[in-house]
């Protein structure tokens, strides 16, 4: 039912050489032109707006570009009248394994994008993570509706650019989650409580354990699992049936819907989970993870985080 992080590294359908990451941290949105997209690319077919995350060595890891491209193709679409639906999936078939340690906790402190020496500054944290927040949000706010197709995995940050798609269909092999809920992390869409409710959500964050597509369809987190196989067929039906309906249509049910959720509060929730995403990786834990992660790798570091140890013990006592 659930997994662990480190089940899914060595699972047979995530290669052991995976290296990207899971953990949030921040970074700067910045305008990027349509004919320069770097981490993503971009095609019209059929009435449909295609956009991949495309760094597949990285296994579409977030870098410092993802989230302002992201932004900007789903504008693109969105003033394209030719687009009725856009398909939202990653290269190599894997969907998004978070933001990239190998770029934001494999150097020292103060020399990666977004990363301050301490004492930190929460407002320049904030500032810069809101934006990430708000272009993974782009997706939430699109006049047209984004469907995700999720294989492989959806781990810590590409969660939060998942459950922001407005339907979800995803391989009953993949595997999604948020492991740094345990430490250096929170996930600032904060769309796990509207999701799957209260008990389940906490259930999730509070152990950061993984769920295959299968748990993950049956209690409400997504919309649909379907075999690995099936899935370019599951996703292409739900568009067939979609693409005629006139996007007038289609936006007024999305709204509605929409609407209903954030009438619950789903703005000032991202606030706080955007604020508590920066004060998690200060913390002293947060500082001692980061330094792990740069002196063993983030693979070693991720391993002893989920482990189920204390990591006081394991991490903070040799400095007492």
């Amino acid at each position: 039912m659930f997994r662990t992080f480190l089940s899914i590294i060595h699972s047979s359908s995530i290669p052991s050489t995976f290296s990207a990451c899971l953990s949030p941290t921040i970074t700067t949105c910045r305008s990027t032109s349509h004919a320069s997209f770097k981490s993503i690319t971009y095609e019209v077919k059929e009435r449909v707006a295609h956009i991949q995350l495309n760094r597949p060595d990285r296994y579409n890891a977030i870098d410092e570009q993802m989230p302002s491209e992201l932004e900007n193709a789903v504008g693109k679409a969105n003033s394209d009248k030719s687009v009725k639906v856009v398909l939202l999936s990653g290269a190599n078939r894997v969907f998004c394994s978070g933001y990239d340690l190998k770029q934001y906790a494999e150097v020292p402190r103060g020399s990666a994008p977004g990363s301050q020496q301490m004492p930190w500054d929460p407002y320049i944290d904030y500032q810069m993570m809101w934006a990430s927040t708000q272009a993974f949000m782009s997706i939430w706010r699109s006049l047209k509706p984004v469907i995700a197709k999720i294989e492989g995995v959806a781990v810590g940050g590409g969660s939060d650019i998942a459950l922001c798609c407005d339907i979800t269909v995803m391989a009953e092999e993949a595997s999604i989650g948020y492991p740094p809920s345990r430490v250096w992390g929170c996930p600032t869409t904060a769309m796990w409580v509207y999701r799957v409710g209260m008990e389940r959500a906490k259930r999730i964050l509070l152990t950061g354990d993984m769920l295959s597509g299968k748990e993950a369809a049956r209690i409400g987190l997504i919309g649909e699992a379907v075999p690995q196989h099936d899935i370019d067929g599951a996703v292409d039906l739900i568009i067939d049936r979609m693409k005629n309906v006139p996007s007038n249509q289609l936006w007024f049910q999305k709204q509605v819907i929409n609407n209903a959720i954030e009438q619950m509060g789903l703005l000032s929730t991202q606030r706080m989970a955007t604020i508590f995403d920066g004060m998690s990786r200060h913390t002293p834990e947060g500082v001692a993870f980061q330094e792990r992660v740069a002196k063993v790798g983030f693979k070693q570091a991720v391993k002893e985080r989920d482990s189920g140890e204390d990591i006081k013990e394991m991490w903070l006592d040799d400095k007492e």
